[in-house]
């Protein structure tokens, strides 16, 4: 059997006997299927309450997690700490491009504002107590959280997405959160009232990043 007909497709699978799974399992299908990234200038008030945003972190705190060590941490940015994450992002274009005119540092100031939930996501790297577990499987535990907490804010009727950019190392940026040596920033979380409605964009088919090992082909 060639590699290509080894691959997994959804097509070619038996579907299972749809009245036999639980309910649960439609609804967490359409929830994943039906989440979109949303840019954050998109996001709107009213935003998540206080209510549903610890629902959000407990739904983050299902993710894996080998060892129990906890390798990562949300920062939430409140209304009233905006301003001075918008310095940051200012400051942060200043490095980078000297001649940025006073437009273009309004323009990255006011980034700092849009959505009315935002959260930094970070992560804390293998030079704490537990070097055996890999930045790669910390990172794949945040992706898993943020992955949960995005789907349950969708599952409250929100829009959501996670936006990086330039200013995330920057030294500005780790001394207003506080960020240990140790600590990478990863992204932002920001969610809130969509615009609009978004295509829901075409997803791969898993022919495309599933395969099958094959030892017979493979080499010593």
């Amino acid at each position: 059997m060639s590699a290509a007909q080894s691959v997994i497709s959804l097509q070619d699978r038996t579907a299972p006997d749809v009245a036999a799974r639980p309910v649960y399992a439609e609804l967490a299908a359409t929830l994943i299927h039906t989440r979109q990234q949303l840019a954050p200038r998109r996001l709107f008030n009213p935003g998540p309450d206080a209510v549903q945003i610890e629902r959000y972190f407990l739904a983050a705190a299902a993710a894996p997690d080998h060892g129990q060590i906890l390798p990562w941490r949300f920062v939430i940015v409140p209304a009233d700490s905006r301003a001075a994450l918008g310095e940051v992002f200012a400051q942060a274009l200043k490095e980078r491009d000297a001649s940025a005119s006073e437009k273009e540092l309004a323009e990255a100031r006011e980034k700092a504002h849009r959505g009315p939930f935002v959260a930094l996501a970070v992560v804390r790297n293998e030079a704490d107590d537990h070097p055996e577990i890999p930045l790669a499987e910390r990172l794949i535990s945040l992706g898993c959280a943020i992955q949960n907490l995005l789907l349950s804010a969708h599952a409250d009727g929100f829009g959501s997405g996670l936006v990086s950019g330039q200013a995330m190392q920057t030294p500005g940026l780790r001394r207003l959160f506080s960020l240990h040596e140790n600590e990478l920033a990863v992204c932002f979380v920001a969610i809130g009232t969509a615009d609009r409605g978004k295509y829901v964009r075409p997803r791969p088919d898993p022919a495309l990043f599933v395969s099958v090992l094959n030892c017979e082909n493979s080499h010593a």
